[in-house]
């Protein structure tokens, strides 16, 4: 039992995503400032810090949406498991299949509850057949705490959910493809009290399958559900660790007065 309980002590603290150097620019604006930071597997690790500071962008380089913007540009190196995600021969759809994104308004498609799931798995073939698919979909709405809700209306439109139900649905899309790595922009921030606490509730029990990464403007957030939170300034990475660290007995003295409400 011990043995077995130092395994996934070991699986849970291996490095999943490395950045060295990272800067981004748009156009003449430096944006992020050369950020080093190690994400561990199978933990949840928040971005906290001011509007504006640049953890979303950051968020945006680990998946490459930041392609996306003619006037981006990222240099450095950003590694996931040990490969350079922004290397010639990455493919940027496939990448997205391994790093899934949750976004903070949800933005379910004009489809079926079943096919906003179903979607990623057909265009990625992960299913050979319809029983497949079946129960690729099942699996990911049960993952996303959502399946008893909807397993009665699958074919009627994700657009017809509340919003909290839309975000879940949402989470279950973007973990249908099983990604290793799931990131999250600010998944409850167009959400009411009873919905973000079910989400939270969500992304702690979805640790246990994937590495998430959430960006938050509620520090109480990142306190409740991140074991490592990275703060955020003027684009520089200021401090990364343990979230309880962060919170009681920060470093730098900028992160002290973010956390005590001066600064932000």
């Amino acid at each position: 039992m011990n043995d077995m309980r130092t395994t996934e002590r070991t699986m849970s603290n291996e490095i999943k995503i490395s950045a060295k150097n990272v800067d981004v620019f748009y156009g003449d604006n430096h944006a992020i400032k050369s950020v080093n930071v190690e994400i561990e597997n199978r933990a949840v690790t928040a971005f906290i810090g001011p509007s504006g500071c640049g953890k979303s962008t950051f968020l945006r380089c680990i998946n490459r949406m930041n392609d996306t913007i003619d006037v981006c540009r990222v240099t450095g190196d950003i590694l996931l498991e040990g490969q350079d995600i922004y290397a010639n021969d990455v493919d940027p759809v496939q990448l997205r299949a391994r790093v899934g994104m949750v976004f903070q308004k949800p933005n379910p498609f004009p489809k079926s509850i079943y096919d906003n799931v179903a979607y990623g798995p057909k265009i990625h073939g992960l299913a050979k057949n319809k029983a497949e698919l079946d129960e690729i979909v099942e699996k990911s709405l049960r993952r996303a705490a959502i399946w008893d809700e909807v397993k009665d209306r699958l074919d009627q439109p994700g657009t017809g959910l509340s919003g909290g139900q839309q975000q879940r649905l949402c989470i279950g899309r973007a973990i249908a493809t099983a990604p290793e790595v799931l990131l999250m922009d600010e998944p409850c921030s167009a959400l009411d009290p009873i919905a973000t606490a079910q989400v939270e509730e969500l992304i702690d029990e979805l640790r246990a399958h994937f590495t998430v990464i959430i960006v938050t403007h509620s520090m109480q957030q990142a306190a409740r559900v991140s074991q490592k939170t990275a703060f955020f300034h003027l684009g520089e990475m200021v401090e990364y660790d343990d979230t309880a660290t962060i919170f009681t007995n920060p470093v730098d003295s900028r992160t002290e007065s973010y956390i005590t409400g001066r600064i932000g």
